[in-house]
């Protein structure tokens, strides 16, 4: 677990505003389908001939082969998501407390890899409510004509009260914009290593002048590895301050040694540099909100 001296620089990085949350398809358990089994749905009904039929990137790239359409997959996941039933914030909900505690935080700006507004709506129905906008990460020229929060017209600078939500890997507003396949990601990656400016400056500025702390995300998440290996150990100074994941103890993927399975794990955030809360994003929230408040 986080020692309290690791506690102690979160929650003060908190109060300044110098923390940015990372929220993973986990946050959202038992709200949304996760990805791995949406893979395993669509690789039975559209016989996807590999063994790796859980994995929601590599189930939709052959998708995409399958029917020469690579916006096929994007528009049906976004079809699948939009049918589920949207729950109400205003109602008490043991599913949303990790988003709402998350949400609760006086932070400016949030990151996401999920594709919904779940969060978006957490922070609407905060006590005083907060007016968030969304924003896009523009990562290939179809995207160039979108509207951005971040313009020069615009003046809009995140704070605790209006703050920013960027979908680093897309949003249900925009189809074109989801990293999705196999391609996506590797396309994703491949735009960003050649020009960082694709990101915004205030979101550059999230990334290297912050504690980073990932919520719902799970080590063999190629959402994580491509965020983290790829891109926030690519930008200068990202790794001199404390850095948070939270994972599942043990490991809900293991091969039936938990003991090694855990200590794999301990050792790869150790050369990432990156501090382990051992436990479900539901439990961090709770403890982080607890801290948060007594902190305060």
């Amino acid at each position: 677990m986080l020692s309290e001296d690791d506690w102690k620089i979160l929650l003060g990085r908190i109060k300044e505003g110098k923390c940015t949350p990372f929220l993973g398809a986990g946050v959202n358990y038992e709200i949304l389908p996760l990805g791995g089994q949406i893979a395993k749905q669509w690789s039975s009904e559209d016989g996807f001939p590999l063994r790796s039929s859980d994995d929601l990137a590599a189930v939709t790239q052959f998708i995409a082969v399958k029917y020469g359409d690579s916006m096929y997959p994007k528009d049906r996941l976004l079809a699948l998501l939009s049918g589920q039933k949207k729950p109400d914030f205003s109602q008490p909900d043991q599913r949303l407390d990790c988003i709402r505690a998350l949400a609760e935080l006086p932070l400016p700006v949030y990151m996401t890899t999920n594709y919904d507004d779940l969060l978006v709506e957490a922070l609407r129905h905060t006590q005083p409510p907060k007016n968030p906008r969304r924003e896009i990460c523009k990562w290939h020229g179809g995207l160039k004509a979108v509207p951005t929060v971040f313009s020069t017209a615009a003046k809009y600078k995140p704070d605790h009260v209006n703050p920013v939500v960027f979908h680093l890997h897309g949003s249900n507003d925009y189809p074109s914009s989801l990293v999705l396949t196999e391609d996506d990601y590797l396309d994703f990656m491949v735009n960003i290593s050649k020009n960082q400016k694709i990101l915004p400056p205030r979101i550059q500025e999230a990334l290297t002048n912050a504690s980073l702390l990932f919520i719902g995300y799970r080590l063999r998440d190629i959402n994580f590895r491509v965020i983290y290996r790829g891109l926030v150990q690519s930008m200068e100074g990202s790794l001199r301050r404390l850095n948070v994941t939270v994972q599942m103890k043990p490991p809900d993927d293991h091969a039936g040694d938990t003991d090694a399975a855990e200590k794999y794990l301990s050792d790869y955030f150790e050369d990432l540099k990156v501090r382990v809360y051992w436990g479900t994003a539901g439990q961090f929230a709770h403890e982080l909100l607890d801290r948060w408040r007594k902190f305060t």
